[in-house]
């Protein structure tokens, strides 16, 4: 039966979903004014002067949901006093339908600055900033906690930020671990997405991606630091990365942790304050077919044919 229209008004928004089939019409048959139908694969429809056919293309777009992947690493933690690194942000990935023609917010977290001093060695405990939070739509990561050096606890976020005496930042379940402490003449390493913080001041290892098409280590934990015959140092890239000359800050884009505070002299008198944690990433990996390109916040778009990978660096949206 063909598909009839009469006195018909169309206000705000039509969505169609699924899909239909023009119902195929006899031209030399009368019809009903406004009707519509299919002849020999051109469309038509019924006017006044009888079937006319419907010149040009007709394209009629039909918005359907779709599955993506996504990256999600919020803010590290920043570096504390001596020995006390910053945990990594948290680190979540998995897939989510996006709904047709629906705006979504992509928040990118802050690295955590470091303490702004290095504290000392024998107390003070200055405490670095955790970082913030990255958000995608439900998902939200938290941010690193920051390290802490001796006598105070160091913060809890995504992953934990580490210390050299005190109580260790705690990861969240889902997006990283806890940072460890150390203690002697060492920090302890802030936790990584992948694993804890070390107690010789190794950063717990960040989780390898390949998102983007390339394998990239995002998430890894601050090195603590530690006395001039050594610092510590982030495991797998994506951490803060100290030495005895200290200020190592989190990778960029990543949420790798801060180092934290180096002790550079043997009376116990100057210390080096430790690095910033390192910003986030949101990453979205869409079938190019379902690909929208409405995007705000200037994300980097590549292209394998097959996906679409938009990588947020900064705030923006995207509508599916």
């Amino acid at each position: 039966m063909a598909i009839g229209f009469s006195n018909t008004d169309i206000n705000g928004t039509l969505s169609i979903s699924g899909s239909f089939n023009l119902p195929t019409i006899d031209t030399g048959s009368t019809g009903q004014l406004g009707e519509v139908g299919m002849f020999n694969g051109v469309p038509h429809f019924y006017s006044n002067s009888g079937w006319q056919s419907i010149s040009g293309s007709v394209s009629s777009p039909i918005s359907t949901d779709v599955s993506i992947e996504y990256l999600v690493v919020a803010g590290g933690g920043g570096g504390g006093g001596v020995g006390g690194a910053g945990g990594a942000g948290g680190y979540l990935t998995s897939t989510i339908t996006l709904a047709a023609d629906t705006e979504y917010t992509i928040t990118v977290g802050s690295g955590g600055a470091a303490s702004a001093t290095g504290g000392s060695w024998n107390g003070d405990g200055a405490v670095g900033a955790s970082g913030t939070n990255s958000t995608f739509s439900t998902i939200t990561s938290l941010g690193g906690g920051g390290g802490a050096g001796a006598g105070n606890a160091a913060l809890s976020g995504g992953s934990g930020g580490g210390s050299r005496s005190g109580t260790v930042g705690s990861g969240t379940a889902g997006q990283g671990n806890s940072g460890a402490q150390a203690g002697s003449y060492i920090g302890g390493g802030g936790g990584g997405a992948g694993q804890a913080g070390n107690t010789s001041m190794k950063g717990g290892d960040g989780l390898q991606s390949s998102i983007t098409g390339t394998s990239t280590y995002y998430a890894g934990g601050g090195g603590g630091g530690g006395n001039t015959s050594g610092g510590g140092y982030g495991v797998g890239g994506a951490g803060g990365g100290a030495n005895a000359g200290g200020s190592a800050a989190g990778t960029v884009n990543t949420g790798g942790g801060g180092c934290g505070g180096t002790w550079t002299n043997n009376s116990n008198t100057t210390t080096q304050r430790g690095g910033a944690g390192g910003s986030g990433v949101v990453i979205l990996r869409i079938p190019t077919a379902n690909y929208s390109g409405t995007t705000t916040g200037s994300p980097t778009v590549t292209t394998d044919g097959a996906y679409t990978v938009v990588k947020f660096t900064s705030s923006g949206t995207y509508t599916g």
